[in-house]
């Protein structure tokens, strides 16, 4: 994909973080085929020299997160492009009419295509169908394999460079058994193909992986947003968050049944951003709190535990979040997350690409907000300016 330089406002360099920004962490939702919105993002700021210290996603974000974190950055685009084209290697049409009209057919051709036919390099469906198929049999619980993911994640990402920790990496999943929300963390665990496969096994379509003695699903059947386990860190790094959704909270009232199942999906795997960022400034208030009582007890009267806790609290992590939200074309339907055409991908793509380099033009965004103020928040598509105190 090609990308003009971004016109930056004086006083934001190319490769230049903001002031007192510790880290910069790109976070992403799952989403299907609307993960190609994701490398638009990500493309802009590496032009803009911009690169994460942590990426963490869900389903296809857990996918897109491991080729960046798996690859040195002037490897990832190459490597994100390979993937991407990839599982988008199939013709639907060779002309498509201008009008709406034509381009939901296309991509109803093209979403049939993917049921039926699974993506190159991505999944295929099972020869016998789960419910022809007996008990405990592979593909009993699921229409499709995702073995040729595993392959195409063994060539596109250098697990060993991920394991080694230079950039931070984290994938949500859902213990199948316990319905417990777990994050394979670099910092914790040694990641293998399996744990980003278990990210994106959504099901019905795609069986639990195994890892260990344990099964697990698509972390998104929990949530869809890995933002929580990032502020949920116990340290004092001021960071500069690129929140990528691809499903939006807010849309028009459904007119027809496609409408009625487009916008079920929307608000279940949406970002509960405001409830996250909500749940936060309660934790940072009752902590200025307890930062204020002590400093009220005299230095004698206080344990070692507690003047440990009184400096540790003096220094409480500040956090931008520049939140970016995939916008449903009108054309598209209820199955844009498994639309998978060439068309379709480069549409995402420069969309995200495009949202990025807007949401880069306001300088002030990229900066960190002052001391003790917690989370300040902005979303380019609602022109909305949020501080979370």
């Amino acid at each position: 994909m090609d990308g003009k330089p971004i016109a930056f406002e004086e006083g934001i360099m190319p490769g230049r973080r903001p002031e007192r920004c510790g880290r910069i962490a790109l976070v992403l939702q799952g989403g299907g085929a609307l993960g190609a919105y994701q490398v638009g993002v990500y493309e802009a700021m590496h032009e803009a020299g911009l690169e994460p210290d942590w990426v963490s996603g869900v389903s296809i974000g857990a996918v897109n997160a491991a080729i960046i974190a798996g690859n040195k950055p002037e490897n990832r685009l190459d490597r994100l492009t390979d993937f991407w084209s990839r599982i988008t290697n199939r013709t639907v049409w060779l002309h498509t009419p201008d009008g709406d009209i034509f381009r939901q057919m296309r991509n109803a051709a093209s979403a049939f295509h993917t049921m039926v036919m699974g993506q190159p390099g991505f999944f295929a469906p099972h020869k016998l169908n789960p419910w022809l198929s007996p008990a405990g049999a592979k593909s009993a619980t699921s229409y499709y394999d995702s073995s040729p993911l595993r392959e195409t994640l063994l060539e596109l990402v250098d697990f060993d460079l991920l394991n080694k920790g230079d950039c931070r990496f984290s994938v949500g999943a859902v213990n199948v058994t316990s319905g417990n929300f777990i994050f394979f963390d670099n910092a914790k665990h040694r990641i293998e193909p399996e744990h980003i496969m278990a990210s994106g096994a959504l099901p019905p379509a795609f069986a639990p992986v195994q890892i260990g003695t344990d099964y697990f699903w698509d972390g998104g059947i929990v949530s869809n947003t890995p933002l929580q386990h990032l502020l949920a860190q116990d340290d004092d790094i001021n960071s500069l968050v690129f929140q990528v959704d691809l499903f939006s909270a807010s849309g028009a009232l459904p007119r027809t049944m496609p409408d009625v199942m487009g916008r079920e999906k929307d608000i279940s795997y949406s970002s509960r951003t405001r409830q996250v960022t909500d749940m936060f400034q309660r934790l940072q208030r009752w902590k200025t709190r307890a930062y204020r009582a002590l400093l009220k007890i005299p230095e004698a009267d206080l344990t070692d535990e507690e003047r440990a806790m009184r400096d540790k609290l003096a220094r409480l992590p500040a956090h931008t979040i520049l939140q970016l939200i995939y916008q449903q074309k009108s054309y598209e339907g209820n199955a844009k997350d498994y639309e998978f055409s060439r068309t379709s991908m480069r549409e995402h793509w420069q969309s995200g690409h495009d949202d990025t380099k807007r949401t880069m033009m306001h300088k002030h965004w990229l900066e960190m907000p002052p001391e003790n103020t917690g989370i300040v928040t902005h979303d380019i598509h609602r022109d909305r300016e949020e501080a979370v105190w």
